[in-house]
């Protein structure tokens, strides 16, 4: 009975020392990633915890290391694709460098300071090391720059909005601005490269569909395709959705080929839409009216979700690396918590480190027809 007992007995990290060979003090800088252990004694340790099946629990890693190994995430905008795959990339990369991550999930407008505060307290609990503050509205970038923390904080956010960066950074209180970065995509880069291929493909009357104001993608998108083709003189006609949902954009587009056909107003020669579910209703609308994508009129998405290539015509869109901004944010997590080395990232606008987007140019984008 008594063996049976220390048969499901979970197996100690003394017990992996006695094992390997070493001290309890090297099993634990294995555990931690230390550098001070030699190659040929960090792979006598490894074998000896898979041997045991040994398991490190978040506690003796902190114990160890002065640190919880815990990241605190507090997220808005969980309903949509781009932040479920930033959290996902975040989140696998944690697990990558020991790290554990710890999520909330706020509503990305309605929340509030007292709120967001609570939550802050709550992950002080936990005795996170650090956050990532994913803050897709002014709302949020607002709550999470103006929040009191010890901890280092990576706010994950786009350049352009209600709010300034300049202002944002103004709300981080003194002493925290040292322990504070933004990381972002791209978008104005992307929408550059959009408008090429647009102008390329001989266009110059445009339709653009953008997304609800109160979230900076949104905003930063209009600004920058409003600049763009201010000065490439691309006639743009915009539309302005309170949501990011495909009915709206169907409902809208609708409207504007019924009214089209009232007037004789010519159509827009190409479609340009905030994100990949307004090009979907965009489609939708031109098909029930008999207009070819892209003979007829060109449409060009955002986000390249899933299924985008497979469209019919394949959707034209621009690929964001969420990947690569998963990784941006952590690597600027380990920097901070004095981990690693600053990260390169080359483009840095209004203060947030930008990763690159790219433009899949699809078939539902093409050249301006012919009268």
């Amino acid at each position: 009975m008594g063996s049976g007992r220390n048969a499901s007995k979970r197996p100690s990290m003394f017990a992996v020392a006695k094992l390997a060979g070493v001290s309890h003090q090297t099993v634990s800088r294995v555990i931690n990633n230390s550098p001070d252990v030699s190659d040929a004694t960090r792979k006598k340790v490894k074998a000896a915890i898979r041997e045991l099946g040994y398991r490190p629990s978040n506690s003796a890693r902190a114990l160890a290391s002065s640190r919880s190994r815990t990241i605190g995430l507090i997220a808005g905008g969980l309903r949509f694709y781009g932040p479920i795959s930033a959290i996902t990339s975040i989140e696998s990369l944690a697990r990558e460098h020991g790290l554990f991550m710890s999520v909330m999930m706020v509503h990305e407008a309605l929340c509030t300071q007292k709120e967001f505060d609570e939550l802050i307290d709550t992950f002080n609990e936990q005795n996170v090391d650090a956050f990532i503050l994913l803050t897709p509205t002014d709302v949020m970038l607002d709550l999470a720059c103006r929040a009191k923390l010890d901890q280092p904080r990576v706010i994950v956010t786009s350049t352009h909005g209600g709010m300034s960066m300049r202002e944002a950074r103004s709300l981080v209180p003194e002493d925290g601005l040292a322990r504070t970065s933004f990381v972002g995509l791209d978008q104005w880069g992307a929408m550059a490269d959009v408008m090429r291929l647009v102008t390329a493909a001989g266009h110059r009357h445009v339709l653009y569909l953008a997304g609800p104001p109160e979230w900076r993608d949104a905003a930063t998108r209009l600004t920058a395709w409003e600049t763009l083709s201010a000065n490439e003189s691309v006639r743009t006609q915009v539309m302005r959705c309170s949501t990011w949902e495909s009915g709206e954009a169907y409902a809208k587009m609708n409207r504007l080929i019924d009214t089209a056909g009232v007037t004789g107003a010519p159509l827009p020669t190409v479609v340009v839409t905030a994100n990949d579910s307004q090009a979907v209703g965009v489609a939708r609308a031109l098909h029930e009216h008999s207009l070819r994508v892209p003979q007829d009129v060109s449409i060009v998405g955002f986000d390249d979700m899933p299924a985008m290539d497979n469209m019919y015509p394949p959707m034209a869109t621009v690929r964001p690396d969420f990947e690569g901004l998963g990784a941006a944010a952590m690597r600027e997590v380990l920097r901070l918590l004095g981990e690693g080395a600053s990260p390169q990232l080359p483009n840095v606008q209004h203060g947030v480190g930008l990763v690159p987007a790219t433009v899949c140019a699809r078939t539902s984008l093409g050249p301006v027809p012919r009268v």
